[in-house]
């Protein structure tokens, strides 16, 4: 290991490999900042320009731009509440709340902070736990996955306001629905497609976050007036102080290190990656925190900004054990890596230990590198960027517009994506007008997929008997504990209620006597 480490040192300290992280790092952060444009274009666009390189240099360049994507996609988030990408959809919940009240540049010093600590720390861990964690991604079956999804689900209280758990539950159900539209995967008949040949691959995540979040925003600031009238002057102040207080490093540094671990755990799984990771952790989160601290969850809570932005970028950093040691991609982006370096002549699986550990270990000590690179290129680049908020609204809005129409059509070439994001987008208001949750839906999306291909190949190992779900005791494990977080609420809330009765109660004995 160490003779592999020493060359994976010497591979990743050459000069021009340093430069492809650099360059990597660069484009990935820029490409990340537009709406729509995540690490998949990112990603994809590097392809031709690895052909011409050595296969470690071309990996390190997409792996830079790749970490870089999605330290970028958090700008967006904060500064407009459009999304980069689809794993920082969550930090727009409380990144964009931040940059409202005035603290932009505090909000993207955290994002930096994090990622860069959450990244290293997925990098460190990749160092020293590749190979053992291989054979824990490998262990995990249908079954464990399909509990591990039905946890995630439990988490839907997190993205409720107080006295909103139903309206919650309610858009998890639509989420879900939703996931279902399209090609079954399992029998491959078409499921509410309503005959159109459009809606045959589904509804685009990328879609439906845009719709809900970037247009839904602009329509509503529209509709509400306020923002066009506000003179451009009081916006630039708007960034605030970059500074993070003792206070504020004491309140989010249990948060990073959790996050940093459970992120990165969710990157192994194969198939799971950092949208779900993100959303997962500002769950888990939220349900660590006292009642008093989970009411500034969705307002501007530090540690709702902190606890997605350390998991994405751990989970993307986990999302190479899979890649690297089997060669199964843990998410879309690691998908076309693989296909990358098959073209490169390199075969990610067991072998790339003994057959290529020039590629393996230079890859994993480039991101460490990587992380340093990024925080050093976007903390003095935070006044600029920030900049943003000094566009006046009236000049800002179509932009967002414009970012978030082009960004959905790149993806597909397809005019149909457009006319649904309009009429998700008019759906989406209705709601918000209604006071439902968005989040909870695009959880349900997400979760959705990988949880009825999970359960239906649980089935159809069991015969069609839900004896699964106690046969393995992970599944029953992790099956017991989503249990036990489902009914937690609702057992906190009678224990509150009856603390208020009693309290109730004996100042109304002391009156009486």
């Amino acid at each position: 290991m160490l003779e592999g480490i020493f060359t994976g040192l010497g591979t990743a300290l050459m000069p021009f490999n340093i430069l492809m992280v650099v360059v990597g790092c660069f484009a990935g952060t820029f490409i990340g900042m537009l709406p729509g444009l995540g690490p998949i274009s990112a990603v994809a666009l590097m392809i031709p320009i690895t052909y011409g390189l050595d296969p470690s240099s071309g990996i390190i360049l997409m792996a830079g731009v790749y970490y870089g994507a999605v330290f970028g996609g958090s700008t967006s988030s904060i500064l407009i509440n459009a999304p980069g990408c689809a794993s920082t959809v969550v930090t727009s919940f409380d990144g964009y709340p931040l940059a409202q009240q005035g603290n932009a540049g505090k909000a993207l010093a955290l994002a930096a902070y994090c990622s860069f600590t959450g990244g290293t720390i997925g990098a460190v861990i990749l160092l020293f736990a590749a190979p053992a964690l291989a054979k824990v991604s490998l262990s995990f079956q249908s079954s464990d996955y399909f509990a591990l999804m039905v946890l995630g689900l439990t988490a839907v209280a997190a993205f409720s306001g107080k006295g909103q758990v139903i309206k919650a539950m309610i858009m998890t159900v639509f989420g879900l629905m939703i996931s279902t539209v399209g090609i079954d995967t399992m029998t491959g008949a078409p499921r509410f497609t309503f005959g159109s040949v459009d809606l045959l691959d589904g509804v685009s995540f990328l879609l439906l976050a845009m719709a809900t979040f970037a247009l839904t925003e602009v329509v509503m600031s529209v509709m509400k007036r306020q923002h066009l009238e506000e003179d451009p002057e009081i916006d630039m102040a708007a960034l605030g102080s970059m500074k993070l207080s003792k206070e504020e490093v004491k309140e989010v540094a249990p948060t990073v290190a959790r996050s940093s671990v459970f992120g990165f755990i969710i990157g192994v799984l194969p198939g799971a990656g950092a949208t779900i990771a993100s959303f997962l952790a500002y769950g888990m989160e939220r349900n660590f925190a006292s009642v008093k601290e989970k009411l500034k969850f969705g307002k501007g809570a530090l540690r709702g900004l902190a606890a997605p932005e350390t998991a994405n970028n751990a989970a993307s950093t986990g999302s190479f054990v899979p890649l690297l040691t089997l060669g199964i991609p843990g998410s879309g982006t690691t998908a076309i890596m693989l296909g990358a370096l098959i073209a490169a002549g390199v075969q990610p699986g067991p072998r790339l230990f003994v057959d290529n550990p020039d590629v393996f270990w230079s890859v994993i000590i480039s991101m460490y590198f990587g992380n340093l690179v990024l925080l050093i290129l976007n903390l003095p680049l935070i006044p600029y960027i920030s900049r943003l908020l000094a566009i006046p609204r009236p000049i800002l809005i179509p932009l967002i517009l414009f970012f978030s129409v082009t960004g959905v059509y790149l993806v597909s070439f397809n005019t149909f994506d457009i006319q649904m994001m309009v009429f998700i987008t008019l759906v989406a208001i209705f709601l918000k007008l209604l006071d439902f949750p968005m989040a909870p839906m695009l959880l349900g999306y997400i979760l959705g997929g990988i949880l009825e291909q999970n359960l239906s190949r649980s089935l159809v190992m069991s015969d069609g008997s839900l004896s699964f779900i106690w046969e393995r005791p992970l599944t029953l494990t992790i099956m017991i504990i989503a249990a036990v977080l489902f009914v937690m609420p609702v057992i906190t809330k009678l224990l509150e209620r009856r603390k208020n009765s009693g309290i109730k109660a004996t100042a109304h004995h002391g009156e009486g006597g």
